[in-house]
């Protein structure tokens, strides 16, 4: 055999028809996919899942014992159905078959056997369910002797992998065994070792086909842990030298150093400052000017809780570059951020938000630039020609500062704003607007899971502003379980109004704009929309969708919750609306009436999600909060409490109490740290792709391995990682460990990888 046999093809394997499932369905592709593709769990002969704590609406297999089984008719005896009861002791499942399939498996399933069942978990009549299940029983067939089949399963570990809907978990299993006989024929020839043979026997790590062998057909307990180890390892080393090779490449590239001059901007503005920095702005600062002076890029993160400043650490790394002869640009995600930066930024400056050429411009000023989409021909024209002409040093902007047509004099520093809210591509394409790579830094209140996983990789420098400056208030965050507890919302609405009435102000936050936005609300959808505003809005979703029509209607739009709103429960009070859709100056109007206080409830989606400051907003309320990611609820609730008053944020929600949404919810509400709540996101979205664009953990390079469970396998291994492409920068003394990264870093891989 010639080549690496975990590079095969499956349907060499396993067939065409297995193959292409595995492949279209579970993203297995080759022989070392489908062996990759690790056991979730593992069930024991006499230890049986707890059927107790299935959760509804996702694939599960269990093992468990057939208690009862029953014939039933429905539709007048016209219908047939099989009902059979499986337990575990601690709880109880129902399978049903219907019709024909009642028939055929009535014979099979009866009392006192035991096999795996396989199948998605629903509820009806209160009843936990899997309707037409597959299944494999696992004593003896008729007619054979039980003991036989007793004996021959009893201590085996049995595999139970991810599986889908087209392919369950026993049918995987069958391929791994084949893939596993098939390999062990030929003593495993050709099976590549990527671990450098010093660093597995320092450790006392297993071979590869030792540690694929044990984690599929393991004997015992131990057997699982040791495979474990060693593959936990192969994740992280071989991810850490991808990553090594990248920042010793990056540390290559040339950078022009940005040092502020003496007697410049940044000195000018900080004597104008009304208050001190905080000693952790003062930190970060200093970490930030550090990487700036070196002579190759900055890439940093920088994440403070809501409030704690950040944007001041910024603004100061700006003047800092404009200093030193070069342009920055701070990218925001909307303009509604962009604009208040840009109003922010110029009144904190004052009069060295202008140049010199003019009138009434400082000697060390410098011309701030807006740039948007939606800006008027003229004004966008002059801020192009300040930016290219080096008369604007800062510029803030939207998505439109990455456009063709915009050209930088001398780009130094790009500041992105919330940088979950970009992709990686977009981002890179503001840098590449200059000749040398600019220094970065990203800022976030909430790391996306993949910056959470970069930052424990060593792969990202990451600045921490954990000080709130004074005068901060705390905010009380609540699940507010409209479906179960419709009265519980009702008080919400009047929570609202007791906030106006005592002169605060609140927000409405709506996961949708409404009024036919996209084309997506035809009649139907447009109906449901504002069925379910009524409900929430005019008796405390009394009538609210079970959760199972929560998932099909409409997500809760702003323009039909408003209207229902002012003409209910908060009838009398000044209720605006907020969108996207809106004209740019009837965004500018809503938001300057509203800080001006001449506005009580501001009903928006999350174009209010970042940068915007009212203080004098003190409630919140977020419609269908379960349609929101950790991060934006974080985000979202720190509008409120920004002044002297507590803040209050109410997360409405149908989900059911035990799903994982409503979980997602209840972290949120359960913590204030940014932090603590991304590593929360991390563990139930998983990191996404670390070499790739991916987000969340549909497509991740991580099988065994768990960014915030192996902290210390990873930062050991980034240490190995170093001392290899220290010492061999081009793996020519490691040429199975250079497959093994090829096979990692696809080209879409790589790409992503330069970019950084």
């Amino acid at each position: 055999m010639t080549g690496n046999p975990l590079d095969e093809p499956l349907r060499k394997l396993v067939g065409d028809r297995t193959a292409k499932v595995l492949g279209e369905h579970l993203d297995l592709h080759t022989t070392g996919d489908l062996l990759h593709h690790y056991p979730r769990r593992y069930a024991e002969r006499g230890e049986l899942t707890r059927l107790a704590d299935l959760p509804v609406d996702e694939y599960v297999t269990v093992v468990a014992q057939i208690a009862k089984a029953d014939k039933r008719t429905y539709g007048g005896g016209s219908g047939v159905r099989l009902e059979v009861v499986v337990t575990d002791g601690s709880g109880s499942l129902t399978l049903v078959f219907f019709s024909k399939a009642a028939h055929a498996h009535a014979h099979r399933l009866i009392p006192g056997r035991r096999g795996m069942f396989s199948g998605k978990v629903s509820v009806f009549n209160r009843t936990r369910q899997l309707a037409h299940p597959d299944y494999q029983l696992l004593d003896a067939d008729d007619g054979e002797q039980a003991k036989e089949a007793v004996d021959a399963f009893a201590g085996r570990l049995i595999p139970l992998y991810p599986a889908c809907k087209q392919i369950t978990s026993w049918k995987i299993a069958q391929a791994v065994e084949t893939a596993l006989n098939s390999l062990a024929a030929t003593g495993w020839a050709g099976v590549g070792e990527p671990l450098p043979e010093q660093l597995r026997t320092a450790r006392g790590l297993a071979p590869l086909p030792e540690a694929l062998e044990k984690v599929h057909r393991p004997r015992t307990k131990a057997d699982i842990g040791a495979a474990r180890d060693r593959l936990r390892w192969d994740e992280a080393f071989v991810l850490q030298v991808a990553l090594a090779r990248r920042r010793a490449a990056e540390s290559a590239l040339p950078a022009v150093p940005r040092r502020p001059t003496d007697d410049g901007l940044l000195t000018a503005f900080d004597a104008r400052l009304p208050f001190t920095l905080t000693r952790g702005q003062e930190a970060v600062s200093a970490e930030i000017f550090a990487d700036l002076a070196t002579d190759h890029p900055m890439h940093r993160l920088l994440q403070g809780e809501v409030g704690s400043g950040k944007t001041l650490v910024a603004l100061r790394a700006m003047l800092g570059v404009v200093d030193a002869g070069g342009q920055a640009a701070m990218l925001a995600p909307t303009e509604v951020l962009a604009q208040q930066h840009h109003r922010s930024i110029t009144e904190m400056l004052g009069d060295l938000a202008e140049s010199a050429s003019m009138l009434g411009g400082s000697d060390v000023g410098t011309k701030v630039v807006l740039l948007t989409g939606s800006m008027g021909t003229a004004a966008r024209r002059q801020a192009l020609l300040d930016l290219v002409t080096g008369e604007a040093g800062i510029v803030v902007g939207t998505h439109a500062l990455i456009e063709d047509k915009v050209k930088f004099h001398d780009l130094g520093l790009v500041v992105v704003d919330e940088q979950h809210r970009f992709g990686v591509e977009q981002r890179d394409a503001l840098r590449a607007k200059a000749p040398k790579p600019p220094h970065l830094l990203v800022m976030t209140a909430t790391p996306i899971p993949r910056t959470v996983a970069m930052t424990v990789f060593g792969d990202l420098n990451t600045s921490v502003l954990d000080q709130l400056p004074a005068g901060r208030s705390p905010i009380a965050t609540h699940v507010v379980p409209a479906a179960e507890k419709p009265h519980f919302l009702s008080r919400a609405w009047e929570r609202v109004r007791e906030e106006a009435e005592g002169g605060h102000q609140a927000y409405v936050v709506c996961p949708r704009i409404g009024d036919d936005e996209d084309g997506k609300d035809g009649k139907d959808g447009k109906t449901g929309a504002k069925g379910g505003a009524r409900n929430v809005a005019k008796s405390g979703a009394k009538e609210a969708a079970p959760a199972d029509d929560a998932e099909r209607r409409p997500p809760l739009a702003v323009v039909d919750v408003a209207e229902q709103l002012a003409a209910g429960p908060l009838h009398g009070l000044r209720v605006e609306v907020l969108h996207g859709r809106m004209a740019p100056d009837a965004k500018d109007d809503v938001m300057r009436r509203f800080a001006a206080g001449e506005v009580d409830v501001l009903v928006a989606t999350t174009v209010i999600e970042v940068g915007v400051n009212v203080p004098n907003a003190t409630a919140m309320v977020i419609m269908d909060a379960d349609r929101f990611g950790v991060s934006q609820l974080h985000q979202l609730r720190g509008r409120v409490g920004r002044g002297s008053a507590p803040g209050l944020c109410l997360l409405v929600s149908e989900a059911p109490e035990a799903s994982p949404a409503r979980g997602r919810l209840d972290a949120v509400a359960g913590t204030l740290d940014g932090f603590e709540l991304s590593e929360i996101d991390l563990q139930q979205r998983r990191e996404g792709d670390v070499l790739g664009q991916a987000q969340s953990g549909s497509r991740s390079s991580l099988r065994m391995l768990t960014v915030i469970g192996d902290r210390d396998i990873i930062e050991q291994a980034r240490e190995e990682a170093v001392a290899v492409v220290t010492a061999d920068p081009e793996l020519t003394a490691h040429p199975d460990l250079r497959s093994a990264l090829d096979s990692l870093l696809d080209a879409d891989r790589e790409r992503y990888l330069d970019k950084g």
